[in-house]
């Protein structure tokens, strides 16, 4: 059985929503992703520009402005909740791996 969309996300769909937390536009998102994670992920304008759109259809995003070619999002009430749906998500996985590799939680 084939998984829901956005059921999970990977890693450059998670960032591209916690970029739009604030206001920005693709060019704004290309350069924040790879100074928000020390440049161990990017996304390339192909990918973010079909992220973009499928959020867009899905709600989780709404486009703010338009000038010319330059397109501003931020993110709706749905697209706020599926990334703190994610956050929890991965930070289960990550008390499950301390947890069974016998690593202390420390807070």
């Amino acid at each position: 059985m084939p998984r829901a969309k956005f059921q999970t996300l990977t890693e450059q769909m998670y960032y591209v929503l916690l970029c739009l937390s604030r206001e920005c536009c693709g060019m704004d998102i290309m350069d924040r992703i790879p100074a928000m994670t020390g440049g161990r992920v990017r996304v390339g304008s192909g990918p973010l520009y079909n992220l973009l759109e499928q959020f867009l259809e899905a709600g989780m995003i709404r486009e703010t402005r338009a000038e010319g070619r330059r397109r501003s999002y931020v993110l709706t009430e749905a697209g706020r909740r599926r990334l703190e749906e994610e956050y929890r998500r991965i930070c289960a996985q990550g008390e499950d791996y301390r947890r069974i590799m016998g690593e202390e939680v420390s807070r």
